[in-house]
């Protein structure tokens, strides 16, 4: 991701956290608070914990939240494992002493899986753990110069990424919007509304449509 990127989405999950919309909708919710670790990502072997686990009953948590993430600085890399970052996100949940009714890994990119093991496998694997994964595809420069982004990532991220129960991905395609977005996806998945639709994606054949990912040949290791 360019750094520009990555400061909008930092700054999107900052402003996030000190709304009241995120506030009344934790209070709102099932019961009243969630744990949230926030992780920035990019090669196989680089995953950051900017803010461990986290129990957030608003609005005081939530402050403190938004605080903590804002005073880190931004991690930098130069490959995007989104199956490892699954992978992480996983291995984070299952050591996690919280104990939580709903379990979600939300992944926010610009580009597709370009290194680690294929998307499809780490993504159905942890849907089988019955954790959910929720998609913000970054769309700002479509396509890349280099090659290495899709000009339908939105559709690569529903086909390839996202799964589970009450999945759903909102594309980020201009900097006005992050912000926004960023809080509705918090909220829709606080509340967890009945109307959404369910989207239980497990492995099917997806060469054809997850062929972007340099890693989705059988066997393959990037």
């Amino acid at each position: 991701m360019e750094f520009e990127e990555q400061e909008l989405q930092r700054q999107g999950f900052v402003e996030a956290f000190r709304s009241t919309e995120v506030h009344n909708a934790i209070r709102k919710g099932a019961i009243g608070r969630i744990a949230v670790m926030y992780v920035e990502w990019a090669d196989a072997s680089l995953q950051e914990i900017v803010v461990p686990w986290y129990v957030i009953e608003p609005p005081a948590d939530g402050l403190k939240f938004s605080a903590s993430l804002a005073g880190h600085s931004i991690l930098r890399g130069r490959h995007m494992s989104i199956s490892s970052a699954i992978d992480f996100g996983v291995l984070k949940l299952r050591e996690s002493q919280v104990h939580a009714s709903r379990q979600v890994i939300d992944i926010s990119g610009d580009g597709v899986n370009n290194q680690g093991r294929m998307v499809t496998k780490a993504r159905d694997e942890a849907i089988a753990q019955d954790i959910t994964i929720n998609g913000l595809p970054i769309m700002l420069k479509r396509p890349n110069p280099d090659g290495s982004g899709l000009e339908s990532l939105d559709r690569y991220f529903r086909e390839c990424v996202i799964g589970g129960s009450g999945a759903f991905l909102i594309p980020l395609r201009t900097r006005s919007h992050f912000a926004e977005a960023i809080r509705e996806k918090i909220v829709r998945e606080v509340v967890d509304l009945p109307q959404f639709q369910s989207l239980n994606q497990l492995a099917r054949d997806d060469r054809s449509r997850c062929f972007h990912d340099p890693c989705s040949e059988e066997g393959s290791f990037c």
